[in-house]
């Protein structure tokens, strides 16, 4: 019989955080230390400025070596070694030894989160404040010990892995070729005029997808400068619906802004303020869902690691296509052919237009958290408000994920082709994901899905 500490600590009753959420010395709630582990390592992506694509690994790796750790003593969870693209087994729980696998998911979570960012001391003080903890509840030495110990062999597995997905190639690969000569190709746009940010993204390993080009969405209408055709009446709609917004629709584009890093310029000065991803805003509405419906610690990085898997592929398939048909964004085109003066809601981020990845990221996870907790989940979204922004009410994910996507319209910053075409790509990818990956040993019903 294997030894496995247990899954949670029952009958404790307060957690307190420092304004860095750091773990006070008081009683420790395993579950509730996990969202803490998730909730410190976006501050630090967003401290950090990580780009919506690289936030996307930062979160998927240390989620599933949290999982694949939780899920060994759990009594529904299963393995994802063999479902996840060229993910293998982790080394086994030595029999011998008390390792408790709650404090080992976490230990693995954070480690490797640590790994993935700049900002180590953060990490590291972080992770301090909770071995603290840990000991003063009574967790002795020697258990402590041993469930760092495996999870240091975990997290060691896990990078061998992630090693091979093509990430540090791409490192070297170089900048995107701006078409100077072709009117219809994406150019950087005002202020910060940043060049397109990871163009080689299609290279890396999906986690599920067969391929970066495995849901190809239908092209942009034909670029046309003509008044009167497709592609100037869908610049016209953009056009009009920033000239023309209405508070409801102004807010909405602000609540789902999501952009990591928004340049400001005053005069010669230029500065800029951080904000969430749209993979970071998703994981936080995860974290919502798990504590409103109560999950236990397996359930939550359960929940935490298919959101995760889904942001990762979402965003392999959306920058795919991004670079493939290199659209211009409608500022650079309204700009040029419609009104010089013209600016959009939202900053225009850093990369071709089509398709949206927020309205492909945004479907993709309210397709597998619709799949976790149901069609009619009703939650009120808090995520914004320590970026300023007020709590939004949605009666579903999916209710939520087509706001998110209509916010890019009213923010000025996509035409309604690359929203919608969007929405249909990261349901494919969501779906995909729910047909190939079973976390639990029960058959999956897709007429659940919406």
């Amino acid at each position: 019989m294997i030894k496995i500490g247990p899954i949670l600590f029952l009958g404790l009753v307060l957690v307190r955080c420092t304004p860095d959420h750091q773990v006070s010395s008081i009683q420790v709630d395993n579950t509730q230390l996990f969202h803490k582990s998730v909730k410190q390592l976006t501050d630090i992506i967003v401290y950090d400025v990580f780009s919506p694509p690289v936030a996307s690994r930062v979160y998927a790796y240390p989620a599933i070596a949290a999982y694949e750790i939780i899920q060994q003593a759990s009594p529904t969870l299963t393995s994802l070694a063999g479902q996840i693209n060229g993910l293998t087994n982790i080394p086994p729980i030595d029999s011998t030894t008390q390792i408790n696998t709650s404090i080992a998911a976490i230990e693995a979570f954070t480690l490797l989160g640590r790994q993935l960012v700049f900002s180590v001391e953060k990490m590291d003080a972080f992770r301090d404040s909770f071995h603290n903890a840990w000991l003063e509840i009574g967790i002795t030495p020697g258990q402590l010990e041993a469930s760092q110990k495996y999870a240091r062999e975990v997290v060691q597995h896990i990078n061998s892995w992630m090693d091979k997905d093509f990430y540090k190639e791409t490192r070297t690969y170089p900048k995107f070729n701006i078409d100077d000569k072709d009117a219809s190709r994406w150019e950087p746009t005002p202020p910060a005029y940043i060049d397109g940010i990871e163009p080689h993204w299609n290279k890396i390993r999906p986690m599920v997808m067969d391929s970066a080009s495995q849901f190809i969405p239908p092209p942009p209408p034909l670029f046309s400068i003509e008044p009167g055709s497709d592609f100037y009446k869908e610049a016209m709609i953009v056009y009009d619906s920033v000239n023309q917004i209405e508070k409801e629709c102004y807010d909405i584009a602000k609540f789902w802004d999501c952009n990591p890093f928004v340049s400001h310029q005053k005069g010669h000065v230029m500065s800029a303020t951080k904000k969430i991803s749209p993979g970071g805003h998703w994981i936080g509405i995860t974290g919502l869902a798990c504590k409103k419906s109560g999950l236990a610690i397996d359930k939550t990085i359960e929940a935490y690691t298919l959101v995760s898997i889904g942001l990762f592929d979402a965003f392999i398939s959306c920058w795919d296509e991004k670079y493939r048909s290199d659209l211009i964004r409608p500022e650079t085109y309204i700009n040029e052919y419609i009104d010089e003066d013209w600016k959009p809601i939202l900053q225009t981020p850093p990369f071709p237009e089509h398709t949206s990845g927020h309205s492909v990221v945004s479907r993709t996870s309210a397709i597998l958290l619709t799949q976790i907790f149901g069609n009619n989940f009703e939650y009120i979204d808090t995520v914004e408000e320590e970026f300023g922004l007020p709590a939004r009410s949605y009666d579903s994910f999916l209710q939520a994920s087509e706001e998110a996507a209509i916010s890019r319209l009213y923010g000025g910053i996509h035409y309604m082709p690359a929203i919608t075409e969007g929405i249909k790509q990261g349901e494919k990818v969501g779906k995909l994901i729910i047909s190939r990956v079973h976390t639990q040993n029960q058959p999956i019903n897709m007429s659940t899905i919406q």
